[in-house]
């Protein structure tokens, strides 16, 4: 145990994180972790591979994204802008040369390969948005004459360009909602406010009508009708579960989802563990969602506010997406559930985002002592 005596960078560390959040990431790794004991092996059987590959490939990826979430946390809030900014330069910059040079994968071009590794850079590239985004936003409420607002617009328009390209359309949904939810805690207008939401009404009539796999989905979901085999299936696990599951490894529906380790792993959780522990999940995802929210209304430096914010807003839609397409109350997308699901590159990015939350919401004495000092009414906070 660390005595609150000690004196230290790890000292200091222990006593200023927010451990709530801490514990409450480390555990639903730890839930991701038992469920692909569950999910992954008829996925790997139907490979022809090793029952256990993608548990040992799960267990692999752990280590280095704690390493990755721990060593995030021990940033400053201006290394964690500084941070942001590589990310963000370095992840566009893979995105355009996965449009290039990337494999064509099931119609979109999102992968990068570097050596035997497989790298989305559109999942890193979520938390470095939000938080550079989150600085842009709080650089225009603090002097309106820097055109912030302005370059989050075009910064917005940028990124969301390039994920229509890859095609896409859910991770494209999921950062404008984000930005939105950021641009409105950030003072947005009224006018600003029509605008875009019309320009996002009109965007997703754009995508049904150009984009063939997309009408698809949405044709499918209000019909019912056409190759629905994945979202059904899912639901009959979901059903099948009930109350309180058929056991751990007793599962059968979960062995002929194609996605059971990744996009339908909810449905997997439900059909051996039961309904009410899919509820536990889902209760788990909100309280991190409202704790964060309610870090960011005490907040007085606005980056940190709209920084926390976008990233447990991030957390939490990606989560409610997922969720919804397992529960078919929205069509399906392959969306990844936050810190559970299988994935290399979705771990590693999700656990940098939560190393962005830690850092940001560290106890910070000596900073919001000097914050209270100089806050009057009118006036603005310095920036850290």
């Amino acid at each position: 145990m660390v005595s609150r005596a000690e004196r230290g960078p790890v000292a200091d560390w222990f006593w200023t994180i927010d451990r709530f959040f801490l514990a409450t990431f480390i555990l639903l790794m730890g839930i991701g972790f038992m469920l692909s004991f569950a999910a992954s092996p008829a996925v790997a059987e139907r490979l022809n591979l090793d029952s256990f590959h993608f548990v040992k490939r799960h267990a692999a990826f752990l280590l280095p994204a704690i390493a990755v979430m721990i060593g995030i946390s021990f940033l400053t809030p201006r290394q964690v802008r500084r941070t942001a900014i590589i990310l963000l330069i370095v992840s566009l910059g893979m995105m355009v040369l996965a449009l290039l040079f990337g494999a064509e994968i099931k119609g979109s071009r999102r992968w990068f390969s570097i050596g035997p590794l497989g790298i989305q850079p559109s999942e890193f590239m979520k938390p470095a948005f939000v938080v550079v985004c989150a600085w842009l936003f709080s650089e225009h409420a603090r002097q309106p004459e820097i055109p912030g607002n302005l370059f989050a617009i075009l910064l917005y328009i940028m990124v969301a360009a390039l994920l229509v390209a890859q095609p896409d359309l859910g991770q494209t949904i999921l950062t404008t909602a984000v930005w939105g939810g950021m641009f409105f805690m950030a003072g947005m207008p009224w006018l600003w406010i029509i605008v875009l939401g019309g320009s996002a009404v009109g965007g997703l009539v754009v995508a049904y009508t150009v984009l063939p796999h997309v009408a698809g989905r949405i044709d499918r979901f209000l019909t019912g009708e056409g190759d629905t085999f994945q979202v059904d299936t899912a639901r009959e696990a979901i059903i099948r579960g009930d109350w309180l599951g058929q056991g751990p490894g007793e599962g059968i529906v979960k062995r002929i989802i194609p996605d059971s380790h990744t996009d339908f792993i909810f449905s997997v959780a439900a059909e051996e563990f039961g309904i009410i522990f899919c509820m536990v999940i889902v209760a788990i995802f909100s309280l991190l969602v409202m704790r964060g929210l309610r870090h960011a209304l005490r907040e007085r430096n606005d980056f940190t506010r709209f920084a926390v914010a976008g990233l447990v807003l991030q957390i939490g839609i990606q989560s409610l997406i997922n969720v919804g397409v397992n529960l078919e109350l929205l069509p399906a997308k392959g969306m990844t559930l936050p810190l559970i699901s299988y994935g290399g590159s979705s771990m590693i990015a999700i656990c940098v985002t939560a190393g962005f939350i830690l850092a940001l919401t560290r106890h910070r004495p000596e900073q919001r002592a000097l914050e209270r000092s100089l806050f009057r009414p009118g006036a603005a906070v310095p920036a850290e």
